[in-house]
């Protein structure tokens, strides 16, 4: 028997361990949820509450928000990537399946968000902006600790809430969603899971 035929212990390992490896990725929590860009999340929503509520049109008030969105997008993002250590994690395992598990209602109020902004309808915009993340988050939250599907039913029961109140209360219900919610349960995930 030649040496082609020989398989090396250390290679053998080498392959061992690659396959614990993933397979632990695939079946553990996702804990690179950020706590802290959470918390940063939250304080630029506030901020933005702050700013909405001093618009005079609609159109401007709209546009707050959805610089808002923008902005905590890119927070979030930073945020996950920073506490995966690499985008190379983050894309693998339950990190990927997060991530894909929120793009169907992220998704799914973008486009709402166009049709009632189209036809002028700004009133249900706050509740169905926490219902849909609300539902994104429960929905990423499978595959991560506890505590993210909580976060998420929370947002459920604020946009709920909103659409319940109305108008005139959608800058206090958006800075109590997405600001607060998202600085509580932040400071939260950080002090028990880390960054």
């Amino acid at each position: 028997m030649g040496r082609q035929g020989i398989v090396s212990i250390n290679d053998r390992a080498r392959d061992n361990l690659r396959y614990i490896r993933e397979t632990m990725e695939r079946a553990g929590s996702f804990t690179a949820v950020p706590g802290w860009g959470g918390v940063y999340m939250g304080i630029s929503a506030l901020a933005a509450s702050w700013i909405a509520s001093r618009m005079l049109s609609r159109d401007r008030w709209f546009a707050v928000w959805v610089g808002e969105a923008l902005v905590a997008f890119a927070i979030g993002f930073w945020a996950m990537i920073h506490k995966a250590k690499t985008a190379r994690v983050f894309l693998k395992g339950p990190g990927r399946a997060f991530a894909l598990s929120l793009f169907p209602a992220m998704f799914a109020g973008t486009v709402l968000t166009l049709v009632l902004y189209r036809h002028g309808i700004f009133s249900l915009l706050p509740g169905l902006w926490m219902l849909l993340y609300g539902v994104a988050v429960v929905s990423g939250g499978t595959n991560s600790v506890r505590i993210v599907p909580v976060l998420g039913m929370s947002f459920i029961v604020f946009g709920t809430l909103a659409l319940a109140l109305g108008p005139e209360w959608a800058n206090i219900e958006m800075a109590m969603g997405f600001g607060m919610l998202h600085v509580v349960f932040g400071v939260l995930i950080a002090r028990r899971y880390g960054g």
